[in-house]
């Protein structure tokens, strides 16, 4: 089976739940150009990426008659695939040629539709395609046909008029004679005109004016393809406040997230709500410890302690996943024995699992675990700590100095990772990135261990660092990191918080 699908405008959060199942069980993916790269991590890890690039000079690129071939090929191997296509597939999306080749050839084949850039470029730009009192109807163009034809398809006499608004596709490079086309065929010249490039992703330029004079304004903005092209009175809505994607206080940015994959969701997600385009660089990558024999062990003698001190979210999780294997869940924990979490996210993930968390202190850090656990009674109590195989001493040191018998007991590893590496140092050597988070000493470390000292310091040089607190800060400082923003409270929320003010006081030339 073949399927054709259309991965939307460039928005991943756009595509389909079909087209995830469908990328998700493929053998093999062919891919182009404006299918978001994003989306290929949801794909079946097994399976074969091809590459057809759909630009004259793309390394890789394919002509459509090459490109059928393959398809037809795959079919005829047996494999299920995914022929993943920008916007929509039968949308000026040349997905009608390979469905009838692959229907010549005799291979069995669904069309998977997406959500076409001439709606949603014009939504993202604040425009509504067809609106009460101002459109009923809209029609969709090709402005850009084979130039091989000698001649054009596009009766602009009859389009000028068809319909109250006109979206264009692939039209910039025409723009002075599509506009001069409908003016002469009947479109007033004052007409509201739009030009949206790269629209749903954080890369969107939009340039307005009138039939008379979009060509010139297209031209001082220096807009290149891809561009959708929307005429009519509909675009005066994005002036009257529409425009609503642009107006989002991250619009533009390019940000870094350096957490493990596992942990990135919570942060990228909210990022990317607030408009940025996010560049995920896991540093560290989340195992099991090389020896579960003490954590085990004290899973065994589990009723003997007071207290559990928990000290990240991946703590709780590991720990959860260890008891799962000795037939329990965090309800074997007594209920006699007391729960410390440092951070709201921990206490949030423990009580999700039915317990409750007796202390949470106020600064989400080890020194202030220990000063909240000073007013109690300590001594000859058993406390577990399951964390990170290695972490910072200075918790069970001081809480051993308050008497207590404590037990650490690795659930995870945390190790290096630099996957990405080479892509994301050519993004910050050409300045296309405007900040670079970091979440922990950890992510610091793995960082700078990537890249080496001086080579971090460099690749930094250029753009910002935010960081979720003063460890993390200190870790940064002390491999000579420049800081520019710091969480007042050392949480995902804190750390984005602080990211929005960083680019709120400095409102400098967004990325590009």
């Amino acid at each position: 089976m073949i399927y054709l699908v259309g991965s939307g405008p460039g928005d991943p959060g756009l595509f389909t739940l079909k087209g995830l199942r469908c990328l998700q069980e493929a053998d093999a993916v062919v891919y182009d150009r404006l299918a978001p790269r994003s989306l290929l991590r949801h794909a079946n890890p097994e399976a074969e990426l091809h590459y057809v690039g759909k630009k004259p000079g793309d390394e890789g690129a394919m002509k459509q008659a090459e490109i059928n071939t393959l398809l037809v090929d795959l079919g005829r191997a047996n494999k299920t695939a995914v022929r993943l296509k920008g916007g929509d597939p039968y949308v000026f999306g040349r997905g009608g040629e390979e469905a009838l080749a692959l229907l010549e050839a005799g291979i069995p084949f669904e069309v998977v539709p997406g959500v076409t850039s001439g709606i949603a470029a014009p939504a993202y730009a604040g425009i509504p395609v067809t609106h009460r009192g101002l459109s009923t109807s809209v029609a969709f163009v090709t402005g850009h046909e084979d130039p091989t034809k000698g001649r054009s398809d596009v009766d602009w006499a009859r389009i000028a008029d068809a319909a109250d608004t006109l979206v264009l596709y692939m039209g910039v490079g025409r723009l002075r004679e599509i506009s001069a086309g409908l003016v002469s065929a009947g479109r007033s010249p004052e007409t509201p005109v739009a030009v949206i490039r790269w629209g749903t992703v954080p890369e969107q330029q939009t340039v307005t004016g009138s039939l008379e004079d979009i060509a010139d304004r297209v031209e001082e903005a220096k807009i290149r393809p891809p561009a959708i092209t929307v005429v009519g009175d509909v675009v005066a809505l994005r002036e009257a406040g529409l425009g609503w994607y642009e107006r989002r206080p991250l619009f533009g940015r390019r940000v870094v997230v350096t957490r493990a994959r596992a942990q990135a969701g919570e942060l990228s997600i909210d990022l990317e709500r607030l408009g940025a385009e996010v560049v995920e660089f896991p540093t560290i990558e989340v195992r099991p410890p090389g020896d579960f024999g003490p954590l085990d062990a004290a899973i065994r003698a589990l009723a003997s302690f007071d207290w559990l001190v928990f000290t990240s979210v991946n703590g709780v999780e590991a720990f959860a996943r260890r008891l799962e294997c000795h037939g329990l869940d965090l309800r074997a924990v007594p209920r006699s024995a007391k729960i410390a979490a440092i951070g709201p996210a921990t206490a949030q993930r423990v009580r999700e699992a039915g317990l409750r968390v007796d202390v949470v202190p106020r600064e989400f850090k080890a020194e202030a675990l220990i000063a909240d656990l000073a007013g109690a009674s300590l001594a000859g109590q058993k406390i577990l700590i399951p964390r990170a195989r290695v972490a910072r001493e200075v918790l069970p040191e001081k809480l051993r100095e308050s008497g207590a018998e404590v037990v650490v007991a690795p659930a995870y590893e945390s190790v290096p990772s630099s996957e990405g590496k080479d892509e994301l140092a050519r993004r910050l050597r050409s300045g296309e990135v405007d900040c670079v988070t970091f979440t922990a000493s950890s992510t610091v470390e793995n960082f700078v261990g990537a890249f080496g000292g001086e080579e971090a310091r460099r690749l930094l040089a250029g753009t910002r660092v935010a960081c979720i607190g003063p460890i993390t800060a200190d870790a940064a400082r002390g491999h000579g990191l420049r800081v520019d923003a710091e969480a007042r409270e050392y949480t995902i929320p804190g750390l984005i918080e602080a990211v929005v003010e960083l680019f709120a006081a400095d409102p400098e030339k967004r990325g590009e």
